[in-house]
Order: structure tokens, then C-alpha cells, then sequence
């Protein structure tokens, strides 16, 4: 199901397939500010250290009811595939300002499209929008990017193979005396020599408290996660809860393990461990088309006293262009929302249990698997080497 290599042209065309053949249904242009969307459905890279941020030199996509290929207003000519054609390339806009929302405004109008959506708002083009105003994309865009093609799985796949390699190399560095950020550093300098196009999450290496009264704790009286990274020196002994991401051809990854510093797991820890190792077997053993987000979370929870997940966050979540994006699983949105997420081949799912409990601690970790026709295939394939 997950291709050995990418075709990146064909991706692209894939995806414009999607949205083009989705459009006639909800409106006459789809415009696109967020980051995330207008990569998907271009393809152009932002090339900058963090471009999440970059709100000023944004890219812009707006695709037209009855052209297959989306116009694309960027400030980084470099960022765009080679293959998107000029007529459709554009000097950037800059939508802070409304002579730059005026310019959009006016081609939306220029090509006739009285029905548009959109996904996000600036101020000056909230101003400058005059008649109609866009309805929201997110019912267009959210089934496109839910089911992965085989290209895209391969691209989550190789960026994922990026990230385990240089956490290898980050677990090699770990020891007592080393700085959290010094960590970041080892990550940082190999992702980008592994070919990493941008870090998608600032690495965390979060000490692990093993008591709430201790702190810090949420205010629904929980353990925290995650936190900020900081210079912090680790100490011998400490237990550490790591989160990396990185971006490779647009496409993310991620990484979770727990990681004891200077020495070798204990006995309790190591029970801890195979307590998440069986939650998500469970998970895995009915992971299969046509099975709910509530057959996962219930299999989760079997013999578990304690949900066993961090409730402020999920049992899974999916992965693609965004670093979270759906199908997610196990969420406060309560169990009807879990009992309408159908499975399809395609979908892919990062599971993420957490075995904690108060006064002893606990294990975190991620696997990123693909759902198959008749079950699933892993993405993943980093060791559990120490634990087992």
C-alpha cells in the first residue's frame, strides 16, 4: 500500500484531483492563507527556519471551479515545484496590509466566483471583502487530507526515517550532565544533514514528574505535557519524555519516546513500558476498515483503571501535512464523536497511550501506523532497545 519511493509529480496531481473534483460542491473558488493548506494543494515550500510564523510572506492558493491547477501568490519563487505553470505563479501578496487583501479580493472577483470558501481570515482582507462572504473550507479540505494516497504515505514514511535516525543519534549524546538543549542541538544539526526541509516541533525533553504535587499539573488536576524545552542540566537517573517532528516534502513525522538518563530501567519501569506495549496491541488488534474511534478507545481502557492517555490530549491522532490533523481518537469531544470516525484504508493513526500514575510516574511513546485493506502496516520502526 505505501509506495517504495514517492512520485512526487503524481502527488501533486492527486491532490489537485481531489480538491478540483470536491469544489462544484461547495462553492466556485476555494481560497487558501493557511500554510499547511496551501502546501497541499500546491506543493510550494516556504523556505524559511520557521514558517508558521512568517504571517507577512505567506504563500496564497486559490483554486478556480474548472481549472485543475491552483493559483499561487508567493515571495519564494525557489519554493515552488517545477512543474506548476508560470501563468499560474504570482508575485506575493501581502494580506497584512489591504492593498495586498484588495489584490485578492479583486481576482476572486475578476474570475466571476460569486461562491468562495476560505480557510483563514486577516483583518484587512475581513475589510476589503465586499458582497458574499467565503464559507469555511474546512468540510472541503478536511475528507481530501484524511485518506493518504500511496505517494504520501511513503512521504510520511521517509520523514519519519529521518526523525528516528537522528533521535539514534540524540540517544547516543544522552547522559547526566548534558543539557536539554544541547540535545536539540544534536537533533537539529543531523535532520538537516539527513535532508530534513524544516523542523515541524521544537524538540522536547521533558523531565517526567512522578507525583502531581509536585508540579506542574493541568487545572483539571493532571500531569503536564508537554513542556518548554529549556538549558536545563539532566541528571543522573531522571526519566525523560522526548517529542520530535520534522517536515520532509511537506509531510511530517513524529516521534515519542521515555528515556531513563545514565542508567538502565528499573523493574516497575520496565512493567510501565509493556503496560503501554499492550495497550497498543490492543489498539492494533482492531485496527481494520470500518472499525470506530470507539473500538480503539475501548480496547485502550480494557483492564485499565486509569484512561490511558493524557486527557487533555488524545489516544491517537492522525499525521500528514499537519503535524495533528484527523482522525483524532480519544479526544474530550466525548464518545459519540469517537463512535463516528469510520476507519478507511488510507487513514493513518498515531497512536500515543500514556501509562502514568501518581507517585510512580510512568512510559509515553508514539507508533505511526498505516490503515490497510484488511488491517494495517507500520511507519514507524524505531527499537525499544533497553526496555524489553
Amino acid at each position: 500500500m505505501v509506495a517504495d519511493e514517492p512520485d512526487l509529480t503524481r502527488l501533486r496531481v492527486d491532490r489537485q484531483r481531489k480538491l478540483a473534483e470536491a469544489l462544484p460542491e461547495h462553492g466556485q473558488a476555494l481560497v487558501l492563507l493557511g500554510v499547511s493548506n496551501v502546501k497541499y494543494a500546491t506543493g510550494a515550500r516556504v523556505v524559511a527556519a520557521d514558517y508558521g510564523r512568517t504571517a507577512k510572506w505567506r504563500n496564497v492558493a486559490i483554486l478556480i471551479d474548472g481549472d485543475p491547477v491552483p493559483h499561487l501568490w508567493t515571495w519564494q519563487p525557489e519554493g515552488v515545484p517545477g512543474d506548476h505553470p508560470a501563468d499560474h505563479v504570482h508575485d506575493g501578496l501581502d494580506l497584512t496590509t489591504d492593498d495586498g487583501a484588495m489584490a485578492l479580493v479583486s481576482f476572486v472577483a475578476e474570475v466571476g466566483a460569486d461562491t468562495c470558501l476560505l480557510d483563514e481570515w486577516t483583518m484587512p482582507l475581513h475589510r476589503m471583502w465586499e458582497g458574499e462572504r467565503p464559507g469555511d473550507a474546512l468540510p472541503l479540505l478536511g475528507p481530501a487530507k484524511l485518506v493518504k494516497t500511496a505517494d504520501e504515505l511513503a512521504c510520511i514514511r521517509r520523514a519519519q526515517q529521518i526523525n528516528e535516525e537522528a533521535m539514534a543519534e540524540v540517544q547516543a549524546a544522552l547522559r547526566p550532565g548534558i543539557r536539554a538543549t544541547d540535545l536539540s542541538a544534536v537533533f537539529l544539526r543531523r535532520v538537516a544533514q539527513l535532508g530534513a526541509h524544516a523542523n515541524t516541533l521544537d524538540p522536547i525533553w521533558q523531565v517526567m514528574p512522578d507525583r502531581i504535587d509536585r508540579g506542574p499539573h493541568t487545572v483539571t488536576g493532571d500531569v503536564v505535557y508537554p513542556t518548554v524545552t529549556t538549558d536545563r542540566i539532566l541528571g543522573e537517573g531522571e526519566v525523560i519524555w522526548v517529542d520530535t517532528g520534522i517536515t520532509w516534502e511537506g509531510y511530517d513525522s513524529d516521534f515519542g519516546r521515555t528515556w531513563v538518563v545514565g542508567r538502565d530501567p528499573s523493574t516497575p519501569e520496565r512493567d510501565r513500558f509493556t503496560r503501554w506495549r499492550d495497550v497498543c496491541d490492543r489498539v492494533l488488534d482492531v485496527v481494520k476498515p470500518g472499525a470506530t474511534g470507539a473500538d480503539l478507545t475501548a480496547a485502550a481502557r480494557q483492564g485499565e483503571e486509569r484512561t490511558p492517555w493524557l486527557p487533555h490530549l488524545y489516544l491517537s491522532h492522525g499525521i500528514g501535512v499537519d503535524l495533528a490533523e484527523a482522525p483524532l481518537i480519544g479526544t474530550d469531544l466525548g464518545p459519540e464523536f469517537d463512535e463516528a470516525t469510520v476507519l478507511q484504508p488510507g487513514m493513518v493513526l498515531v497512536l500515543e497511550p500514556v501509562i502514568w500514575e501518581d507517585g510512580e510516574g510512568g512510559w509515553r511513546g508514539e507508533e505511526i501506523v498505516a490503515v490497510t485493506d484488511t488491517g494495517w502496516e507500520p511507519l514507524s520502526s524505531f527499537t525499544y532497545e533497553g526496555w524489553t
